[in-house]
């Protein structure tokens, strides 16, 4: 059943979406992490730029980009798009 998810944008991410949060609709569930990515991307095709450079949390817990299956993605869910971050 697909849930539905808020999706913050953090540092570089929101700049290149131009927005610092969103409501996603109808996200499939089980989904892998790679497949959430997938489609964030084709939302925000200029995320390209983070490929392997970004981890996802959810329910603030991370999460790396690969075949994990999120399987606990319920209605009301957070997902944030973390990029390295830099400074010093």
């Amino acid at each position: 059943m697909p849930a539905q998810v808020f999706v913050l944008y953090f540092a570089k991410s929101a700049e290149l979406t131009g927005v610092k949060q969103e409501e996603v609709a109808a996200v499939p569930t089980p989904i892998s992490s790679r497949d959430l990515w997938n489609l964030l991307l084709r939302r925000h095709p200029r995320l390209c730029a983070l490929q392997d450079h970004v981890v996802l949390a959810v329910r603030q817990q991370y999460v790396a980009i690969g075949d994990q299956v999120l399987v606990s993605l319920v209605d009301g869910d957070e997902v944030a798009v973390v990029p390295p971050l830099s400074g010093g």
